[in-house]
């Protein structure tokens, strides 16, 4: 809920407006119009605009002006004062009843019927900001730790006791973020800051403090997007990022190639470090598959077909089966259903037929 303002001096800003005489240049206009009305008659007064309610609105200052909330209002009504805004990055509610109300009050209108209301029951307020990221503050800090005291952090990332608090400050700032305190402990890595961004009143009214510890990251590659079992990872569905060493490495994929054109053996979650086990190459032969069976040398070629004793992929090397000898040969796997066989002498491929 926002608070109405409570300094009756608000209203008391916008009071000469209401008592304003009409503007003289109107009135001039009025007279010098082709169909002016004659001498002595009074001239018909301006429709009024229609006032209307707003449902929502955008703001970028701390106070919420009648203007903000309710449209057809003239310059120095819409300037007058209603309530607090709610703080950077937040917002809230005001009851379409407190708005009427204070309607009348300030002297706006007479009657809270003379505004329009499109079935609201209130109006939501967002004060616009800009958001702090846990990288915005990360990046901060590894800034101060290389110019006061010459670490290369770039191997390692900051875990922020009870996570990285939530900072918003004014929508127009565009400065980085930076540390005005640090103090960091070389044996246990562990670090303290009070950090803000420039120009910030919201930081320099509330002091963004943390503190935290450096750990060791590791590279390892993460899915963009979720897996299918059985699908085959490319080159866009992953991406490699550097998360904390959590004594598994050994069972984490660290190489892009190690993943990209590999078939997930498992469903696999976006940003979830993949796993030795949850790939594999891509089988294009199968156990007990027809296979062709391919010898080839210089001015000689012989294929023959054969049974698949073994699953594999591109380049592995499995046994197959010659079904009508029942020979056993091994070969290597140079494409879907296409075995390879390099003879250890001229007359094992041919006795094999």
């Amino acid at each position: 809920m926002i608070r109405s303002l409570t300094i009756l001096a608000a209203f008391a800003l916008a009071g000469t407006a209401f008592a304003a005489p009409p503007h003289e240049g109107v009135v001039a206009t009025a007279a010098l119009a082709p169909h002016a009305q004659p001498k002595g008659q009074p001239a018909p007064a301006p429709a009024a605009q229609k006032l209307r309610l707003k449902p929502e609105l955008m703001l970028t200052r701390d106070l919420v002006t009648f203007g903000d909330l309710i449209s057809g209002l003239s310059v120095q009504e819409a300037a007058m004062p209603a309530f607090r805004a709610p703080a950077l990055g937040e917002t809230g509610t005001i009851q379409v009843s407190r708005i009427l109300e204070g309607a009348r009050a300030g002297g706006l209108v007479r009657e809270m019927t003379e505004i329009e209301n499109p079935g609201l029951a209130q109006v939501v307020v967002t004060r616009a900001a800009r958001r702090i990221t846990a990288s915005d503050i990360e990046a901060a800090v590894k800034t101060g730790l290389s110019e006061r005291y010459g670490i290369d952090s770039r191997a390692f990332a900051l875990s922020v006791d009870g996570g990285a608090p939530s900072v918003a400050v004014e929508p127009e700032l565009t400065g980085e973020m930076s540390v005005v305190e640090l103090s960091y402990d070389d044996r246990s890595r562990r670090l303290q800051a009070r950090l803000m961004v420039p120009g910030s009143a919201a930081t320099r009214l509330k002091p963004v403090r943390i503190s935290g510890q450096l750990v060791e990251t590791v590279e390892v590659v993460v899915p963009r997007r979720a897996i299918a079992r059985g699908e085959t990872l490319t080159a866009a569905d992953v991406t490699a990022e550097r998360r904390p060493r959590d004594g598994q490495t050994a069972e984490l994929v660290g190489d892009l190639k190690a993943a990209v054109d590999k078939v997930a053996k498992r469903a696999l979650i976006a940003g979830y470090p993949l796993r030795n086990g949850d790939v594999q190459r891509e089988e294009i032969v199968g156990r007990g598959d027809l296979v062709t069976i391919v010898y080839e040398t210089p001015g000689l070629l012989i294929t023959m077909r054969g049974k698949a004793g073994e699953a594999g992929a591109m380049g592995d090397v499995v046994t197959v089966t010659n079904p009508q000898s029942k020979r056993v040969l091994q070969g290597t796997i140079s494409g879907p259903g296409r075995v390879s066989v390099k003879a250890t002498s001229g007359g094992r491929v041919a006795s094999a037929q």
